[in-house]
């Protein structure tokens, strides 16, 4: 049994050394870099250890813009998305004609570029001086004002960068979900059936339950990945987010890193880790509600 448990230690070793080298250690940096108070780059020194690396993060005006715009992307598409998906899910699943077809089309833009998409999306709604873009156009064919949604007001810059990241995310829940529609025993279908369930009522008293673990996944990946965004914002407003207001938390970590702002690292580790504090602290509440739901 020994020799087993050797074996399988064994085994793990590759794995282990590479999750204590590249994620346990970097951890370990990043906290120890975000509590070193003046700390020079060239040098490689600093002149106190505490607390003010955090304290300039949460009162630096570009750090609550991005974190403003962090919280609105999440808490804007990661339900929208997770309803969308879900309701596109159960209509590819009722039916059979051309499925497998209509299961591409939906998954094209999960394996497209990121920032091919957003530069589509730049030509939809992006005002020139030659064009006002498709979706003015259509605006303006129903009588409404034509918006400038890349370098305009702030609400139209987010509700492009929402409808985007919606686009972008939506066709691996769409995926996930059909999948997990697909396993749900038939015979609870039949049986609802036999005794004149309606349609609604065997979706929200079958249906939902039987898929709520998939649902709590993909609800609790999305707030991270949410949390995580950057690389969208970029596709849509270019790589100077703070000047088009439209900066993430990932973004103002890069931009102190590597930015026009750069050479800063304690304080994009202090960013960083205010960014796991909250994702870890979203991430456990999720849990203990899906814990809560599951065992109702």
């Amino acid at each position: 049994m020994k020799r087993n448990h050797f074996k399988a230690w064994l085994y793990l070793l590759p794995a282990l050394l590479f999750l204590i080298f590249f994620m346990v250690y970097p951890l370990i940096d990043v906290l120890v870099y975000s509590v070193e108070e003046g700390y020079n780059f060239a040098s490689q020194t600093y002149f106190g250890v505490g607390l003010y690396n955090f304290s300039y993060v949460l009162h630096d005006p570009y750090f609550l813009q991005a974190l403003q715009n962090t919280f609105i992307l999440v808490v804007i598409t990661v339900p929208l998305s997770t309803l969308l998906a879900l309701l596109i899910s159960a209509g590819l699943s009722s039916i059979k004609p051309l499925r497998e077809l209509f299961q591409t089309i939906y998954f094209l833009p999960y394996v497209t570029n990121t920032l091919a998409v957003g530069l589509v999306f730049m030509i939809l709604f992006q005002k020139t001086e030659y064009t006002d873009g498709l979706i003015n156009l259509i605006i303006e064919f129903f009588g409404g004002n034509s918006v400038d949604f890349i370098n305009g007001p702030y609400w139209a810059k987010m509700f492009v960068l929402c409808v985007y990241t919606i686009w972008v995310v939506m066709p691996f829940k769409i995926l996930v979900l059909t999948s997990a529609l697909a396993s749900v025993n038939e015979d609870y279908y039949k049986a609802a059936r036999v005794d004149g369930t309606p349609k609604l009522r065997i979706f929200t008293k079958i249906t939902l339950p039987m898929i709520s673990p998939m649902i709590f996944y993909l609800v609790i990946t999305g707030f991270i990945g949410a949390f995580k965004a950057y690389s969208d914002a970029v596709a849509l407003f270019g790589t100077d987010l703070n000047a088009a207001g439209m900066n993430t938390i990932v973004g103002y970590v890069y931009d102190m890193l590597y930015g026009e702002s750069g050479g800063y690292p304690s304080y994009a580790s202090a960013a960083a880790i205010l960014l796991f504090a909250i994702v870890l602290t979203v991430t456990c509440i999720n849990l203990l509600v899906s814990r809560k739901k599951l065992s109702w």
